[in-house]
């Protein structure tokens, strides 16, 4: 049997008029329980209105353009009455940020300041909670730097730059390609739809959520309230709880002109403006040996400086030399324990001075990077307003539930301190969402992973060996050489190695260290294995397919039992 049941506007407050501007049914379409029937706006916010029921529309009361308020009725459905229909009632579901009696113009029950990895995260799994959520975002697409202007689209150049590489490669194997024609709109164009795409995605999940989301600049102006500006206007939005995910941005270094376009930070790298004949990347970190690894396969001659002893400083030495190595027969020059001196911006390019002991001479480029690391944006949003504790180096200190020192108030991902990696964002940010809604969570891991996705690529989890020795532990390690692998050999880079570090009573993995091509795919059986407790029985006793890349990291466990026939390795005493 089926009823008829009146869909009204609600929940935008008795002085609050809006305007339809989209409407996502028609009369006799069947929708689903909290699927959208249309999306109206007001002058602060726009807000998607849900089906309330499973039914069908009978009649539809409302066009585009239409001024509404409280208690207008938008639509009628026929219901079926079923016990299924009736159960499904009673979920617990999220609903769009209402607005509050009192001065604010919006209100949420969670408010989430920072739209990237770590801070969509936080807000879908509020809204997959329960909770009545509202998700800030001071650019106009969700998905911070890491979708926009970092993680992803470096990727997809990366994927590029890999398929030049392999072309190159092949000429060992008697195969020869003519060099290759880049155009590089195109390749810029297909490196922006990968990322429009997600972001469209991230917003049709929000929608789906009823997460509400506000663009513009967020401004804490007391510990329940935040202001966002946008244009001009002015939104204040109120809170029982807010997650704080405002990222970082790039450091920079005095004695570069920045206001030159052709000095680039990582965001700009991305943009691939053009392919320069000469390019100095100043940071041997990860993102510029990835920039490095892009521009040289387009065709640029690429010189490395790096201030340390060595490249992706902090990494296992013995994980860095292979990637060195290849660097070294592609790059013009790394030049290590060197730092630029001076930058001056000449008509014909970029003359750069260098100090060091083994300093270069001054050279002319076309462009430079400047890529030195990262450092929090801590300022901006007004922490002091709502009495959130910033330390002198910008980072927000959380407990294990990502709680600041304000009990209602999170704070995950760049902000909070290194590692400043997306994932670590990711499950930051649903920890402090299952404690917003009331749930037992805590963000306590016994490793998060690394990646270099360079070429060769280079990742690690866990203790180095380093660590391991400055924390004084009894440790056993094992390092088995890509040049004993089969698939290493038949793909024609036998350059890699897998490292793995074992507690010495018990066996347990401590740590891993691979690198080679899809090192950042193989470290998540390492990843597994730690949080598993895992053991180096476990690891060698573990059935891998062969011939794999990944049955690299058995042998190596193989190396600590003793039981391994790919090599000969003398008995231990």
């Amino acid at each position: 049997m089926a009823t008829s049941e009146q869909v009204k506007l609600a929940g935008i407050g008795s002085d609050v008029q809006v305007e339809v501007i989209e409407i996502a049914v028609k009369a006799g379409q069947q929708v689903d329980k909290d699927s959208p029937l249309l999306t109206v706006e007001t002058d602060k916010a726009t807000v998607e209105i849900p089906s309330p029921q499973a039914g069908t529309v009978a009649d539809l009361y409302v066009k585009l353009g239409d001024q509404l308020q409280e208690g207008a009725l938008l639509v009628t459905l026929d219901v079926e009455t079923t016990s299924k229909t009736s159960s499904a009632t009673t979920e617990k579901a999220p609903t769009p940020a209402t607005v509050p009696s009192g001065d604010a113009d919006l209100h949420a029950e969670v408010l989430v300041l920072g739209g990237g990895p770590g801070g969509y995260t936080a807000a879908f799994r509020a809204a997959d909670l329960g909770k009545q959520v509202i998700l800030v975002e001071r650019g106009a697409q969700l998905g911070g730097v890491c979708l926009n202007v970092g993680c992803i689209p470096s990727k997809a150049l990366l994927h590029a730059a890999r398929g030049i590489a392999e072309a190159e490669e092949l000429a060992g194997f008697g195969i020869k390609f003519s060099a290759p024609s880049i155009d590089i709109d195109k390749l810029r164009a297909r490196k922006n739809r990968t990322v429009t795409r997600l972001t469209k995605g991230l917003s049709a999940l929000a929608r789906q959520r009823k997460v509400t989301v506000v663009n513009g600049e967020g401004r804490f102006t007391s510990s329940h309230e935040l202001s966002v500006s946008s244009e001009g206007d002015i939104q204040r939005i109120s809170f029982d709880q807010a997650i704080v995910a405002v990222g970082s941005r790039p450091t920079e270094i005095p004695g570069i002109p920045y206001d030159d376009p052709r000095v680039m930070n990582s965001t700009g790298a991305l943009e691939l403006a053009d392919v320069p004949k000469s390019l100095l990347v100043i940071g041997g970190g990860i993102i510029g040996l990835e920039m490095a690894t892009v521009y040289r396969a387009l065709g640029s001659k690429v010189t490395i400086v790096e201030l340390a002893p060595g490249l992706i400083p902090g990494c296992d030495p013995e994980l860095v030399a292979p990637l060195a190595k290849h660097l070294k027969k592609r790059c013009e020059a790394i030049h290590l324990n060197t730092r630029v001196s001076e930058v001056k911006a000449l008509k014909s390019g970029l003359k750069v001075s260098f100090a060091g002991d083994k300093a270069p001479e001054s050279a002319l480029f076309d462009r430079i990077l400047v890529s030195v690391g990262r450092r929090p944006n801590s300022e901006g949003f007004a922490a002091e307003a709502a009495g959130i504790a910033v330390d002198e180096q910008g980072f927000i200190a959380v407990d294990p539930q990502r709680r600041t020192n304000v009990p209602h108030i999170y704070a995950i991902g760049d902000i909070t301190g290194a590692p400043m990696l997306a994932h670590k964002a990711v499950h930051e940010g649903k920890v402090a969402a299952e404690t917003a809604a009331g749930e037992k969570s805590a963000f306590e891991p016994l490793a998060i992973p690394s990646v270099a996705y360079t070429d060769p690529e280079v990742a690690w989890a866990g203790l180095s060996e380093a660590q391991a020795q400055e924390q004084g532990s009894e440790f056993d390690k094992a390092t088995f050489p890509w040049m004993a692998s089969g698939r290493a050999l038949g793909m024609g880079r036998s350059e890699g190695l897998t490292k793995l570090i074992f507690a010495k009573e018990g066996g347990r993995l401590l740590g891993a260290g691979i690198v080679g091509p899809h090192a950042g795919d193989l470290i998540s059986e390492a990843m597994l294995a730690i949080e598993m407790g895992s053991d180096v029985e476990d690891l060698a006793l573990t059935i891998h397919p062969h011939p794999t890349l990944s049955e690299t990291l058995g042998l190596a466990a193989e190396m600590v039992t003793g039981s391994i026939t790919d090599l000969y390795v003398p008995r231990r005493k």
